[in-house]
């Protein structure tokens, strides 16, 4: 903390041994922070969760996972921007309840539910995860990518968190760290609407239950088996080839490799559904698996190049969220300061670039 907000250690060794106090300046950059405004760490009352925290929130952070400070603010950040969100369709006369309208699955089994499921987002054949995330965010559902800049929407790159979700009736949001691969940040989405439209609850997703093979939480084996029928459905199977099977787990990706571009899945999505129903040995997808595991980890890109910086919003909150407040903005709803900031802090000129983009779409 004392490096993100550029104020000294030995300052906080002073205030933590109460024998110095933090200046204005100093305690307005750690109340954003934490999501807070500046009272929030003058009052001298008890702190009570149940007014601090939403149900969401609480949800979240009684769950398996240990909440780090980082994952708890942009949790917070995350549920800000949803609220701003339905504050802004209802000042514009919008109704944000029609908009997610989730299908019935009670009954149903992975398959079932995920055939009804590829139906009400109307997926074609070839995917993606740009594709899919606009599929979903046509039904309702907000979908944030939190990129890998420093800022309010940061994840540090030793957090095991692929994604979480927040279930809320009038407006779920599904968060994805984009630091991973595309197709395993498609799994992520669609493992995220799962736990929404099985579960009706918010879930936290981890690398280390990716694809479905190693957890041992009943909703999170649902999830991950609804993930892999959505994105891999029982006719997508008949256009592999089992004779041209490689003899080794190496060289599974390059025989499954129409197909992994034409769905935009990995391979180990793939192997999976092959072995669900029967295709494809335990011990071929074990030795797969471990092949895959004794790759070397690349190295991650930090920060990136931020020359489109205008773009980001887009990127990062989604288009319905961005033109909603960018239609907000231009009906006199929204003053350019509150804008931008819902827009990532955009300067003038980036945003005024940013509605230029939006409308050429």
């Amino acid at each position: 903390m004392a490096e993100q907000l550029d104020i000294s250690r030995s300052t906080w060794e002073q205030v933590l041994a109460g024998q110095g106090g933090l200046t204005f300046g100093q305690l307005r950059r750690l109340a954003v922070y934490f999501g807070r405004g500046v009272l929030f760490f003058l009052e001298p009352a008890p702190v009570e969760e149940e007014k601090v925290h939403t149900p969401q929130f609480r949800t979240l952070a009684n769950g398996r996972v240990d909440l780090s400070p980082e994952l708890r603010r942009v949790i917070e950040a995350v549920e800000d921007q949803r609220e701003a969100y339905v504050a802004t369709l209802e000042e514009m006369d919008e109704d944000v309840r029609r908009g997610f309208v989730p299908p019935e699955l009670v009954g149903l089994g992975p398959a079932e539910a995920a055939a009804r499921a590829r139906a009400w987002l109307d997926l074609t054949p070839r995917g993606g995860f740009n594709a899919y995330r606009v599929a979903v965010e046509s039904r309702g559902v907000l979908v944030f990518r939190l990129h890998g800049h420093h800022g309010r929407w940061h994840m540090p790159s030793t957090s095991p968190v692929l994604g979480f979700s927040l279930y809320e009736p009038r407006c779920p949001v599904i968060v994805v760290l984009s630091r991973f691969t595309e197709t395993l940040q498609a799994f992520t989405l669609m493992h995220e609407l799962g736990h929404l439209l099985l579960h009706r609850c918010s879930s936290i997703n981890l690398e280390a239950e990716a694809d479905g093979a190693e957890s041992t939480d009943r909703q999170e084996r649902a999830a991950n088996t609804f993930a892999g029928h959505v994105l891999v459905p029982d006719d997508f199977l008949e256009s592999i080839r089992d004779e041209l099977r490689p003899a080794t787990a190496d060289r599974y990706d390059e025989w499954l490799a129409p197909q992994r571009r034409t769905w935009g899945v990995s391979s180990e999505v793939i192997l999976r559904r092959l072995m669900d129903v029967g295709r494809l040995s335990s011990e071929r997808y074990g030795e797969y698996r471990n092949w895959r595991r004794s790759l070397p980890v690349s190295a991650l890109k930090k920060g990136g190049n931020r020359a489109k910086r205008y773009r980001e919003p887009l990127s990062l909150f989604g288009q319905p969220f961005v033109r909603t407040m960018l239609d907000a903005k231009n009906a006199g709803l929204l003053s350019l300061a509150r804008t931008s900031t819902f827009l990532d802090g955009l300067k003038l000129a980036d945003l005024h670039r940013l509605e230029r983009e939006c409308a050429t779409r």
